[in-house]
């Protein structure tokens, strides 16, 4: 499925990052170690890259990893590219500064409970987690997201999922998104920035 939405022509999302990882750029420090989650064809990952942090980029489909490479490239970054199962990925296996994790909104709430706590293990003390989607309106609008429920966040989700982290950010918000052909119109947004504690 992954591959057939990702081979059409171009770049699905734009090449620029979303609006939510820019606006919390200032957090972020060139040199840190960054994990970008289900990334698709790498415009966050390049984007944290073009900053100046060592970036590792995950995603399911080979096709956006190739997309995501050759996004890199063309800007002169380096990323450490994994095509992987999300389900699958070992969450223990190194431990970053800052955790990202950006419109990946097609897991059910088992598989996202359990991305959800890998991505706490994979942060570093005082590592960051930056986390954006949708709110259950976003049902209301045909801009983008998935139209299952229960796949949506909600302020009392996020702290409660990461309860084990001091949130820095919390923010439930509509705005006009221009991102690509997929995420484009007005749309009901959240954002969640937490920290790890040392």
């Amino acid at each position: 499925m992954w591959n057939d939405r990702y081979k059409a022509p171009g770049y699905l999302f734009g090449t620029d990052p979303a609006a939510f990882l820019r606006r919390e750029a200032d957090r972020l420090v060139a040199g840190q170690t960054a994990l970008c989650v289900a990334d698709g064809e790498g415009r966050n990952s390049v984007f944290l890259a073009e900053r100046g942090l060592q970036v590792t980029a995950m995603d399911a489909s080979d096709v956006a990893v190739d997309k995501a490479r050759a996004l890199a490239d063309t800007k002169g970054v380096k990323v450490d590219f994994h095509v992987a199962d999300i389900a699958a990925w070992d969450w223990d296996a190194r431990r970053y500064d800052v955790v990202v994790g950006i419109f990946f909104q097609f897991a059910g709430p088992a598989l996202r409970d359990a991305i959800f706590a890998g991505m706490v293990r994979a942060l570093a003390p005082n590592g960051l987690l930056l986390l954006h989607g949708y709110t259950p309106a976003q049902l209301n609008y045909n801009s983008g997201g998935p139209r299952i429920l229960e796949n949506l966040y909600t302020p009392d989700l996020l702290v409660d999922r990461f309860g084990d982290l001091d949130v820095l950010h919390l923010a439930e918000y509509e705005a006009d998104l221009s991102e690509g052909s997929r995420h484009v119109g007005r749309s009901a947004l959240i954002d969640f920035v937490a920290q790890r504690r040392a």
